[in-house]
């Protein structure tokens, strides 16, 4: 790609055309990082306890393509991933009726909520449901009846955190997924005045540099620090869930951004330096000499970092 730019800019095409053409790749940048939605719920059964093991599955309206996953102990399920769009979604558990539910609406915004109550089937196949354990006194053989019920989880001492899906948690990991999808979208947004400023750079420091190239290659140097700046804040400000666990390509995303972090504040501060210089008749010298240097290294760790979220490996 790079290449291929810089045979444009040597075959003289303006500066503005140059940019013109790398701001018109944006849109189909975006479409590969189209947001993706998900859904979650409950699945219980007439007495209202929760049932685990339930087989759900997820098909698109739109495309015919299907998930399925199974609850968990407490009954809950989660589809993460979902392009947005209308969804069946059917519950099958042995010993309950199958249910399927054809208006599950999925977003990219926020976590679609779809619970259900299966009705007894077979009884002979019933899989366990989370009800209250028998209180001792009940498995007595001859123990007198009693209307007071089995105590409670948090009877017991445990806390109410401990004892239900904690909501708090839950909400932290939506709003982090929402901020880190803004992050990687504005990642592949700032590759296109990247590009540029280090294409103009060929221009803007050699023997055949031009006031109007160092001004195109500052004004798009400007730019793309804005919008990796912006890009750095969604991600710093992403919110932490305790428990996660950090692995494989996003160790290597988070090492990649210790070096082109530091490179995207010394870049332009080198970047100054040269200017003045070359704005005085003067020759690059000093430790503005490095500014190419480390443009390029910064450059090319935002690309590995970018790359080690968008390739399977």
């Amino acid at each position: 790609m790079l290449k291929k730019i810089f045979r444009i800019w040597r075959s003289g095409v303006p500066g503005i055309i140059l940019v013109y053409l790398l701001v018109a790749l944006a849109p189909s940048l975006m479409a590969q990082t189209a947001g993706t939605g998900a859904l979650a719920g409950k699945v219980t059964e007439p007495s209202g306890a929760t049932v685990a093991s339930v087989t759900v599955t997820a098909t698109s309206v739109d495309t015919g393509l299907a998930k399925s996953t199974t609850t968990r102990t407490d009954g809950t399920y989660k589809f993460d991933g979902l392009a947005p769009g209308k969804y069946r979604v059917k519950f099958e558990a042995s010993g309950f009726k199958p249910v399927e539910l054809p208006s599950a609406i999925v977003n990219a915004t926020e976590t679609a909520v779809l619970d259900t109550k299966l009705e007894i089937g077979d009884v002979g196949n019933a899989i366990p449901v989370n009800k209250p354990a028998p209180s001792a006194q009940e498995n007595l053989p001859n123990a007198p009846s009693s209307s007071t019920t089995a105590p409670s989880l948090q009877d017991l001492g445990f806390p109410a955190e401990q004892s239900q899906g904690n909501a708090r948690e839950q909400a932290l990991l939506d709003k982090r997924t929402h901020m880190l999808k803004i992050h990687q979208r504005l990642g592949l947004i700032t590759t296109i005045p990247m590009i540029a400023t280090v294409a103009t750079s060929l221009n803007a420091g050699g023997k055949s540099t031009s006031t109007t190239s160092r001004d195109l290659h500052v004004a798009l140097g400007g730019l793309t620090g804005d919008l990796y700046f912006m890009t750095a804040y969604y991600a710093i400000r992403a919110p932490r869930v305790p428990g996660t666990e950090t692995r494989g390509p996003i160790r290597f995303h988070k090492a990649m951004a210790w070096i082109h972090g530091p490179g995207m504040i010394l870049t332009p501060i080198l970047g100054a330096i040269a200017f003045d210089q070359k704005s005085k008749g003067e020759k690059v010298h000093g430790i503005a000499s490095a500014h190419g240097p480390v443009a390029i290294v910064t450059a090319g760790a935002f690309g590995a970092s970018l790359l080690s979220v968008s390739l399977k490996f």
